[in-house]
């Protein structure tokens, strides 16, 4: 049934946006009407399901090309906690690439096309033999490189990272640059097309960035925090557009009105929400702009304020952190793409869809 070679997604290091990049191939290619199987061949962080392991990644996927999951086929391989050394002191008890190739002939059988997705950057999973760049070898895969935006910067970190499939003699497909500041897309554009051509490799599109897929959930922000749920665990699943702080003197200054999870001590909270509430009225606006608070400190909240949180349904957190160990906190998380951010899922199809030269992927991965 293969029509077209493997396709492997890699990444010049972590956070640049290499699930949400296949998350929207493979999604685009489903639309086009083409039998897309999917493939985490090495994994690292992994969830424990009924009678299976699999990589969180594959997870979601699963979720949107609605396949079975076969963690033997999808997730073949996870390198969790201690399985770097476990592997150094008896590789021979590991049959690692054995798992990638089964896994590979079974999916090669069954669609049109297969994209794989690496691991962090190209030299992840070396220790035991399998970094990305001998990962796509094994699989006679063509290779999308996911690099983060900037000029300079990007081409010094492309330029190491290529080096490696080089080695490999692994073809590279093209390069997608990822999370460019929408003022700067021409100018990157312009100058990383110009070096990639000197390399004799294409420039597949250039994605601007999207504000939307950086915004945490409440859950996120929880975990983050050490937080203990007061009130309303069933809604941890809102989205955090921005953070209300103290006394929200800057609430007018806010860009969006919106999703905004308030922080501050206990005593603050009750003339934070009249603020809240005040600024509502004026603007007509009758749904909170909240998706949860953040109380910090000890003692009890006034009754106005548990009132409005009641009323709205608001989760309510309290943490040790001071406001602004949470704001830092926030700051320093990293968003991930999953299952719970349905909104991330769609707008990750439209950047693929709306930005990526799709026409010149397929018809360098046609087989003769």
């Amino acid at each position: 049934m293969k029509k077209y070679r493997n396709i492997y997604v890699a990444a010049t290091s972590q956070h640049v946006g290499k699930t949400t990049s296949t998350l929207g191939l493979v999604s685009a290619y489903m639309n086009r009407g083409l039998n897309v199987g999917y493939c985490k061949p090495v994994g690292q962080k992994f969830l424990d399901l009924p009678n299976m392991r699999v990589d969180k990644d594959t997870i979601l996927f699963s979720d949107l090309i609605k396949f079975e999951l076969d963690p033997a086929m999808h997730s073949p391989v996870i390198l969790g906690r201690g399985a770097t050394t476990d592997y150094l002191d008896n590789p021979t008890a590991f049959r690692f690439e054995e798992n990638i190739n089964n896994a590979s002939k079974k999916l090669e059988e069954a669609h049109d096309l297969t994209i794989y997705e690496g691991t962090g950057h190209p030299g992840v999973g070396s220790i035991t033999g399998l970094s990305n760049a001998k990962v796509a070898s094994m699989l006679d895969a063509g290779v999308i490189m996911i690099a983060e935006g900037g000029i300079g910067s990007t081409v010094d970190m492309l330029n190491m990272c290529n080096a490696l499939f080089r080695e490999h003699e692994v073809d590279i497909i093209g390069v997608i640059i990822n999370k460019v500041r929408p003022e700067k897309m021409e100018k990157v554009r312009t100058y990383l097309e110009k070096w990639l051509s000197q390399q004799g490799i294409p420039l597949l599109g250039v994605i601007p960035y999207d504000e939307t897929l950086a915004y945490p959930l409440v859950s996120t922000v929880t975990n983050a925090i050490k937080g203990t749920v007061l009130k309303y665990e069933e809604n941890l699943g809102n989205k955090v557009q921005d953070i209300l702080a103290g006394s929200l003197v800057d609430l007018k200054e806010l860009k969006d009105f919106e999703n905004l999870l308030l922080v501050a001590s206990t005593r603050m909270v009750d003339r934070a929400i009249k603020k809240v509430k005040s600024f509502s009225s004026l603007k007509n606006i009758t749904k909170s702009p909240l998706c949860g608070v953040v109380i910090t400190g000890e003692g009890f909240l006034a009754d106005e304020a548990l009132e409005y949180i009641e009323k709205h349904k608001l989760p309510l957190i309290q943490t040790n952190f001071d406001t602004y160990g949470v704001t830092l906190k926030i700051s320093r998380i990293e968003v991930k793409i999953n299952r719970n951010t349905a909104w991330k899922v769609v707008r990750a199809i439209e950047l693929i869809e709306e930005n990526i030269d799709l026409d010149k992927i397929l018809e360098s991965s046609k087989l003769a």
